[in-house]
């Protein structure tokens, strides 16, 4: 694999026997460190130079003849330079040629020209190709290799890609379509500013302004489910979902994961997380949800994402879910960790910036956007924290707005410390967002209000990240089908037989499950539930929870 990768010999002559010598000794010396790659048409090596620039190859050096029908060697060579130029060119040339070749290298800045024949190689062609190529390390600096996002930095449609790039783990590098590289990106792909964002994998494939379900898809990822009956399936994949994915899996029951964006909830989001059992010095968001789909996908767990759940009928003992592309899925029994979510700041202009300058959690994908940038943030929780934490490193300044006094009511001890130790960090109380302001591309200006004595003022500001409580993820339950608090939290086990009212909403003379929903079979677990302790620990322990009940149920049945 290592090879497949290395940087890449080009040579072009249109006499087969010329080129086969060629081949043969560039292999014989330097087949260990280059790819040699041969042809005897030079359009047909322009076309394979624009693919290799697709791919994301490297081509380190040129070697080309000059009488060729087709084209001359340097101009073949000037051709193929925009694609790579640092790539070293070399033209090979009979004796009647050399006068071409030396003004070549005035002409077309030509690094070198050989005479044919070479022989031997090891005093006429090796010497020349070792000091050239060991010149053209000194300049080179490998390419990054994987997905890249072409985009504007405030654009919405671009932020969404990216923040669903990190969320998945999916190693990719951002490149700003203003930029040169962007501009050359664009051009090798077809690609208009109208048709923005720009995917380009790895293989040198690309997609435009594409939705996510067709991103994932060529990754490789599941949007459809492939069974028709399931014993469980899991609708969300936070710590608590992931959890009941790694012990509905493991204790043999045909489990799917039906995730909409994904997996990791906002835990995967969390720049670290010190206060997990077991992590002593903490671990990342990002790394726990790595740990936890591995175990889920080794104990044969199916996942399906960005698939969301629209509908759910109960038909018999069957639930009968309707996902969003129409398609159904059959299964004995539900799970519902679809967990929380950020709640809308209300200011003024917070919707039109959207993506734009606002952010809701987000911090892990934007922080190097915010790079030497004045950033606030709305929030006192602990998200709000480790989100203030992480953005320290890059933007020049950090300021916390919080409606109480100060952080100690909300937030743990151990990230207030880490706060009060940052220079760059400053915590304003009893503040709030009145106005969102900028231009149409992104956020310039904040209006924030002193609640004390009700002032306002305005403070310059590019970037606003929201971290301002948690409402639960139920919108999409039918009416009345689950039963939910004032909040929209669903309502479990003794707490559905509290009032009298609550009792009659229970089907069934034994008691409900622990974490079971007013519709038996129907688990729900994590942030989601009504009484939740919202802690990492305690979600994973009710997701492995909820399996023990899954089989209780499934006894029954």
């Amino acid at each position: 694999m290592a090879r497949d990768r290395n940087p890449i010999i080009l040579s072009v002559d249109d006499d087969q026997q010329v080129l086969r010598s060629l081949k043969r000794d560039l292999r014989n010396q330097y087949k260990d460190a280059y790819r040699i790659i041969s042809t005897d048409s030079a359009r047909e090596a322009l076309e394979a130079v624009k693919e290799l620039k697709k791919k994301g190859e490297v081509v380190a050096l040129y070697l080309s003849d000059q009488r060729m029908p087709e084209m001359l060697g340097v101009d073949f060579l000037e051709k193929a330079k925009p694609f790579f130029p640092l790539a070293k060119r070399v033209l090979l040339t009979a004796y009647s040629d050399t006068d071409a070749a030396i003004k070549a290298i005035n002409d077309v800045q030509l690094d070198y020209y050989l005479m044919k024949p070479w022989d031997p190689p090891e005093e006429k062609l090796y010497p020349v190709l070792d000091e050239l190529l060991e010149d053209w390390k000194l300049s080179y600096r490998p390419e990054f290799r994987g997905i890249h996002v072409v985009g504007y930095q405030y654009s919405p449609k671009s932020h969404n890609i990216k923040d669903w790039m990190a969320a998945n783990l999916l190693n990719y590098r951002w490149v700003d379509a203003r930029s040169p590289q962007g501009k050359d990106m664009m051009e090798l792909h077809d690609c208009e500013v109208k048709d923005l964002p720009l995917v380009i994998f790895e293989d040198g494939s690309s997609l435009a302004d594409s939705k996510l379900d067709a991103i994932a898809e060529k990754l490789g990822m599941s949007a459809t489910a492939s069974e028709e009956l399931y014993d469980v399936i899991i609708i969300g994949s936070g710590p608590s979902g992931m959890a009941a994915a790694v012990y509905g899996g493991s204790e043999g029951l045909h489990t799917l994961v039906v995730e909409k964006r994904a997996p990791g909830g906002q835990a995967g989001s969390s720049s670290r997380i010190e206060n997990y059992l077991g992590f002593p010095s903490g671990l990342s968001g990002s790394e726990l949800t790595r740990r936890a789909m591995a175990q889920t996908l080794r104990f044969g767990v199916e996942v399906v994402s960005p698939r969301e759940v629209t509908h759910i009928r109960i038909q018999d003992d069957y639930k009968i879910l309707t996902l969003d592309d129409d398609s159904q899925v059959k299964t004995k029994s539900v799970i519902l960790t679809t967990g929380v979510e950020y709640r809308k700041l209300p200011a003024e202009g917070a919707d039109k910036f959207n993506g734009a300058g606002v952010y809701y959690g987000a911090a892990m994908t934007e922080a190097k956007a915010c790079e030497n940038q004045q950033v606030f943030i709305v929030g006192g929780g602990n998200s709000a924290g480790q989100g203030a934490v992480y953005l320290s490193k890059f933007a020049s300044h950090v300021t916390i707005l919080v409606r109480k006094p100060d952080l100690t009511s909300t937030m743990s001890s151990y990230l207030i410390d880490q706060i009060d130790a940052i220079d760059n960090i400053t915590v304003r109380g009893f503040r709030e967002v009145v106005k969102v302001c900028g231009d149409d591309d992104h956020v310039q200006r904040l209006v924030l209000k002193n609640t004390e004595d009700e002032s306002t003022y305005e403070v310059e500001a590019d970037a606003l990240f929201i971290f301002i409580g948690a409402r639960p993820r139920t919108e999409w339950l039918e009416s009345g089908q689950i039963m939910t608090d004032k909040r929209g939290f669903i309502i479990t086990g003794p707490d559905l037989l509290a009032t009298a009212e609550r009792r009659k909403g229970w089907p069934l003379e034994r008691n409900p499950f622990l974490l079971e929903t007013c519709q038996p079979g129907i688990f729900a677990a994590g942030d989601v539930r009504s009484g939740a302790m919202n802690r990492v620990a305690s979600a994973v322990g009710e997701g492995a929870m909820a399996i023990k009940f899954v089989h209780a149920y499934l006894a029954e049945h």
